[in-house]
């Protein structure tokens, strides 16, 4: 158990790095140089281990399009966004990714939800309302559109192009047959050439994006060991201990997490509404995960009586 409160705490800190690496550097180039960097590495051990796996010719489209939606457009959306929100707020937007992968599959896929479901989907949805509604200085820079801003805007397309990309990677691994780490690697090193060309295209290159080399290589080399190579792979290892139902439920303590590390080293205030938030929000998945984690509680007590005799 308290590997998967490890996991959620890196998980959180990958939003502090990375808005501390904002400082250093433009957010397309930061995205763009983190991730092109880790496909090459995980490519590389790859091509050591086992080569002929490498050979993605017959699948390129679906893995062009997990590049564009996993990688590419996830997180230069979650960047730009993260440059005027706080690491907690814009972590805080992705707990909305149970609800909209439910509502995907329902759409997507025809997956049914019951009358509870709906009700903490609702629920959980409108506990987001507080904290959307309460924009800081900051993030109004980035402008506003009616009474939401656009950096609240762009995290939530973060958001639905992340869930889609978690589905894409779902097809490519199931029914194409290719490993999460092929997968993966193919679609950073892809998707981090996509956030480059977009660097050079709309940002400053004079000579580069990065006002000051050293804590961006921190921020960068942090990012890409916690996140890219730490996070994915000890997820992968948990799948295999507990449901995916637990740890989805368990991965609302990342924004707390975010909250915490964000107050202590980024000096970022936790607001009222992010708290009134939090505990609305939490409500709504308990509702919704209610069936699931009924059944978990019934089959660990069936295995603990087994155990027993």
């Amino acid at each position: 158990m308290a590997l998967v409160f490890l996991l959620y705490a890196l998980f959180a800190s990958v939003f502090v790095i990375a808005k501390f690496g904002l400082e250093y550097a433009s957010p397309f180039f930061l995205v763009g140089s983190r991730m092109f960097l880790a496909g090459i590495l995980i490519l590389a051990y790859q091509w050591y281990k086992n080569p002929e796996k490498l050979d993605i010719r017959k699948d390129w489209l679906p893995f062009l399009k997990l590049a564009l939606f996993n990688i590419y457009l996830t997180n230069v959306f979650e960047f730009w966004g993260l440059k005027y929100l706080t690491s907690f707020k814009t972590c805080f937007i992705y707990s909305l990714s149970p609800f909209l992968s439910a509502l995907l599959s329902y759409f997507i896929f025809s997956e049914k939800l019951s009358l509870k479901k709906w009700l903490g989907l609702v629920v959980g949805v409108g506990g987001f309302a507080p904290i959307l509604f309460a924009q800081g200085q900051e993030e109004l820079q980035g402008g506003l559109l009616f009474v939401f801003s656009w950096a609240e805007l762009s995290v939530l397309m973060a958001t639905i192009c992340s869930v889609y990309g978690w589905i894409l990677l779902r097809v490519v691994v199931n029914e194409r047959q290719h490993s999460p780490m092929i997968a993966n690697g193919f679609s950073m090193l892809a998707g981090g050439a996509m956030a480059l060309v977009h660097s050079y295209i709309s940002e400053d290159w004079n000579p580069y994006p990065v006002q000051s080399w050293l804590p961006f290589i921190e921020a960068a080399l942090a990012l890409i060991v916690i996140s890219n190579l730490v996070c994915y792979n000890l997820y992968g290892y948990l799948l295999k201990r507990f449901s995916a139902t637990f740890m989805s439920f368990a991965g609302f303590t990342t924004p707390i997490f975010t909250a915490l590390f964000g107050f202590l080293f980024l000096g970022e205030e936790v607001t009222t509404p992010f708290i009134a938030s939090v505990g609305i929000v939490f409500v709504g998945l308990t509702i919704f995960y209610q069936e699931e984690l009924a059944v978990l509680a019934r089959e660990k007590r069936q295995k603990q009586l087994q155990e027993a005799v």
